[in-house]
């Protein structure tokens, strides 16, 4: 007999054999039927995975991440199998499960059309249907490359080959396809209840340019028709929020040939940024921060130093001056580290809470360039706190504080991740555990409920993630908190303790917008572009029925809402009041403000409002104050 235990810590005992499928069974049928794959003292199985010792064991469903990547994995098997059928000269390169979905690279003369995807999807149906019991098995490397040779699948061949030469290679069956593939995978074909495949895209082989272009399809399934129309519709929502169509239409930024994943900003897309960037910075005065600005080109031994050229080099951007080795700036912190050491610090200074808006430049590829939300310069909101040991708690627990009220402001609500030590780390364990163990602590005294994300921390520290999530339920990590005991090292930062003796600071790396430019791509996305008024880079605009008539009204109402403060646009032009009334509208303007006979005679206006509709006429006071206190209070 063997001992299972299970995740909510009971114990099963079992006969030595026993497939984790029986376990699941026994445990509840239910459980069985929604189940997908399991962790295996903490690795990733099939459900046909035999038990023969002691274990943990936890059965995975749809619900879990693993267990929904397991779901999305047989279902890009399904692709492959219905590509094949349907195109048998086409080889099969890699078909992971990915976040929202799953894709498969495949080299094929020309490229998939919409009536082929639509052919593909049917073929998946019939292979569904056939039900097909999906069988794992493994080869000797020898076999497992013949085997692929005798299939004409040269991309397998290559994976093969890259192989440890002593390594066992698994394979899964289901009908007349097999793949090369680690798992895990569902117990057959006809668990997959609904998919659907949403585009087709080119993909370098391997991601290197070098290599041959495959056609790439992306799909995406859930165990429920209800869940996949539900995505497929929030997929819909998001083509219309898409902020690169926003901000062209809004004219907020662009993007030039002449300066790929450059973004350019607009001049009402500056009002927005400017908007944030004041907001930053009054929160940040609140919170006890000083703003500092540092250079954008540094010499490279400081990057050195830092760590950042061992660990970062392939996405900066290198120049030489006077003989000297320079770098554009990827991260803030450096800088920061400089302005600390200029100066000798006492520990009655401490905490030093550094805030930097900071330009920074990374060689990101061309193929992940992404609007505003993968760009190759932008601004962080960084912040470096110089901290005492004994601070560390209360000033992880203050960071939360400021961002959650950020969020709380724009209506995010959001999740945290706790990432942990990475294999490309520096420092020793000790100060590892002693920074991880700081952080789960500050969490655990806000009760704020976190998962843990293995071996994705910084390079120099543990961090918590904050992943928020928009209007139509996608997830954004925007903020990060990073716990640093390497830098202050490197750089031989002190301050001079109670006991006159010098001492090391612990540091504290924090953003919380995460960039400004991807930001406001965020949140030109959340609201769609309609800003609430305190954001807006155009908060009114004055519609005279007719310039020659009402004009010189409207223009003195103009100038008087500028002078209070407001951003106010004049649509003086000779159309119809509809017109002007409609293409507001489009500009998603919070308040149109309609003058005709009435209006000038009785000194009021007539107020139209993006939310409410025709208020009806105002004086211009009441309309001023309304205005006021929306903006004042940042309503959303």
């Amino acid at each position: 007999m063997i001992k299972i235990t299970l995740k909510d810590g009971s114990v099963m005992e079992q006969e030595n054999g026993i497939s984790i499928y029986e376990v699941a069974k026994k445990i509840s049928e239910r459980l069985a039927k929604s189940a997908t794959s399991a962790l295996l003292n903490g690795e990733v199985v099939d459900l046909r995975t035999t038990l023969d010792k002691d274990c943990n064991l936890q059965i995975l469903t749809f619900d879990d991440p693993e267990g929904k990547g397991a779901y999305r994995h047989t279902t890009s098997h399904i692709m492959a199998q219905a590509i094949k059928r349907l195109f048998p000269n086409a080889k099969l390169a890699i078909g992971p499960s990915i976040e929202n979905g799953f894709y498969y690279d495949i080299d094929i003369d020309g490229t998939f059309s919409t009536e082929d995807l639509i052919k593909i999807e049917e073929e998946m149906e019939k292979i569904c249907k056939e039900d097909f019991q999906i069988e794992r098995f493994v080869l000797p490397r020898d076999e497992a490359i013949k085997l692929m040779k005798e299939r004409e699948e040269p991309y397998k061949v290559e994976l093969i080959e890259d192989l440890p030469e002593d390594e066992e290679i698994s394979f899964y069956k289901q009908g007349e396809y097999v793949d090369l593939c680690a798992g895990p995978h569902l117990m057959n074909t006809g668990l997959v209840k609904a998919f659907k495949l949403t585009s087709s895209s080119g993909a370098y082989w391997r991601g290197s340019e070098k290599n041959k272009m495959l056609q790439r399809i992306y799909g995406t399934a859930f165990p429920k028709k209800a869940d996949l129309d539900a995505y497929l519709e929030q997929i819909e929502e998001a083509k219309k929020r898409d902020h690169r169509k926003l901000g062209a239409e809004l004219d907020l930024f662009t993007f030039m040939e002449e300066g790929p994943g450059f973004p350019f900003f607009l001049p009402k897309g500056m009002v927005l940024r400017n908007i944030l960037e004041d907001y930053w910075r009054k929160i940040h005065v609140k919170n006890g921060y000083v703003e500092i600005k540092t250079p954008i080109m540094l010499n490279q031994s400081l990057w050195h130093q830092s760590g950042h050229w061992d660990h970062y080099k392939d996405n900066m951007y290198t120049t030489v001056i006077d003989d000297v080795d320079f770098a554009l700036k990827p991260m803030n912190c450096p800088g920061g580290m400089l302005v600390y050491r200029r100066t000798l610090h006492s520990y009655k200074d401490l905490p030093i809470r550094m805030g930097e808006l900071g330009l920074v430049h990374r060689h990101e590829k061309s193929g992940q360039l992404n609007g505003l939300f993968r760009v190759r310069c932008f601004t962080q909101d960084d912040a470096h706190i110089f901290c005492l040991p004994e601070q560390i708690e209360s000033e992880i627990i203050t960071l939360m504080k400021l961002i959650d009220e950020v969020y709380h402001l724009f209506g995010f609500e959001y999740t945290v991740e706790l990432s942990t030590r990475p294999e490309d780390s520096m420092g020793s364990d000790e100060q590892w555990e002693i920074a991880t163990n700081a952080l789960k602590k500050a969490l655990e005294i806000q009760n704020m409920p976190y998962v843990i994300n293995e071996g994705d921390g910084a390079f120099y520290g543990p961090k918590i993630d904050f992943h928020i999530k928009d209007c139509i339920g996608r997830t954004w990590q925007c903020g990060t908190i990073q716990l640093d005991f390497q830098m202050p090292e490197r750089f031989d930062l002190t301050y001079v303790g109670e006991d006159g003796e010098k001492h090391r600071p612990v540091m504290l790396h924090r953003v919380v917008f995460g960039s400004i430019e991807r930001f406001i791509g965020i949140i030109t996305e959340h609201f769609a572009g309609a800003f609430p008024a305190w954001l807006a880079p155009v908060q009114v605009k004055i519609l005279p029925i007719s310039e020659e008539k009402h004009g010189e009204y409207a223009r003195k109402l103009k100038q008087g809402l500028t002078d209070a403060g407001f951003r106010v646009e004049l649509d003086d032009r000779n159309e119809k009041i509809g017109y002007k009334i409609r293409e507001a509208q489009a500009q998603k303007i919070p308040y149109m403000l309609v003058v005709g006979d009435k209006e000038v005679e009785a000194n009021t206006v007539g107020v139209r409002a993006r939310k409410e509709g025709d208020l009806g006429a105002m004086s211009v006071e009441e309309f001023k104050n309304k205005l006021h206190e929306e903006v004042e209070s940042k309503q959303r």
